[in-house]
């Protein structure tokens, strides 16, 4: 048995039993990954994959078993490997981070600056992506860290835990009858075109759920994953907008743009936490730490540690 028969093995799950996206994947032939997993199944002596001629069709039984257990050599070899990485120079490498667009755009400029200040030889990758996204590229290891509001504490493969707390902001232009309206109630929203996040971004199960309650069918205008363009269109007068509060923010740009009102709507929508997110039993460098207590003063690497070490772990209990 060998590491290439393992990655062969594990990346046809990953590709969905497709040999052809294995190939292009690892940089090799199909028949090279057919005859490794084969000679693997040989010397293992049982089938981890049935077939239909070439093709593999389904996971066995004990291919279940097998697939578990290369999984954790595999993350062990990338363990040893940062090991490495970080006594040989632990000021040097590649922070990867997964996160939303309204996290990435608002909250990340921050704390990245400060890192690149601590660790001017750390590149940082920065991939942008749905909180679905983010959660499977920490899974898959394309990412160390995820930082996300929706969707992450939903995934038994992570740790996660709350970063911060916020609420969503009603955006109007100045002049506009909500402008100063008291008090700001989900009836007179209701009644309005509404601009706001997708199902699947910033907090907005929290405004669907809001609007159910009190049995309420809002008109949606427009959806959008971006903050940005929601002010955009309300710009544009096509709505009312909904929006994280973070992307309201004072700053050089609110104050190049002072066209734009932010109602607190904390009272109609309740609060919203972010998370931050690991991929369990991973090994974090430090320079990973120092990021998370940069994000947030309650994400010590105590507090990290102990997380990743209580048994039920933290992927539920910090739920609100």
């Amino acid at each position: 048995m060998n590491l290439h028969q393992f990655r062969f093995a594990h990346e046809a799950v990953r590709c969905k039993l497709n040999l052809t996206e294995v190939a292009k994947s690892l940089h090799t032939s199909q028949p090279g990954v057919s005859k490794a997993i084969l000679e693997l199944e040989e010397e293992l002596g049982i089938e981890i994959f049935t077939r239909h001629g070439k093709r593999l069709i389904r996971i066995t039984e004990p291919g279940l078993q097998v697939l578990k257990s290369i999984a954790v050599i595999l993350r062990e070899l990338t363990h040893l490997k940062r090991i490495g990485e970080e006594y040989s120079d632990a000021n040097k490498g590649t922070l990867s981070i997964a996160s939303t667009h309204t996290q990435a755009r608002y909250v990340l400029p921050g704390p990245v600056a400060k890192l690149r200040a601590a660790f001017p030889d750390v590149n940082v990758c920065l991939h942008q992506g749905s909180p679905e996204q983010v959660a499977r590229m920490l899974i898959d290891e394309v990412a160390e860290i995820g930082v996300a509001t929706e969707s992450l504490a939903d995934y038994e493969e992570l740790l996660t835990l709350p970063c911060y707390e916020w609420q969503h902001v009603v955006v109007v232009p100045v002049g506009h009858p909500l402008d100063s309206t008291e008090p700001l109630t989900l009836q007179q929203l209701a009644e309005q075109p509404l601009i706001t996040y997708h199902p699947a971004y910033t907090g907005r199960t929290r405004i669907d759920r809001a609007f159910e309650a009190c049995q309420l069918t809002p008109r949606m205008a427009l959806e959008a994953i971006d903050s940005d363009v929601i002010k955009t269109y309300v710009r544009l007068g096509l709505g009312v907008g909904i929006a994280a509060e973070m992307s309201m923010r004072d700053g050089p740009e609110a104050q190049a743009a002072p066209d734009l009102v932010a109602r607190p709507a904390g009272h109609l929508f309740g609060q919203n936490v972010t998370r931050v997110a690991f991929k369990r039993e991973a090994y974090l460098r430090n320079f990973v730490y120092t990021f998370a207590e940069l994000l947030s003063t309650r994400l010590t690497r105590c507090a990290i540690e102990a997380a990743a070490d209580a048994k039920s772990g933290l992927g539920h209990a910090d739920r609100p």
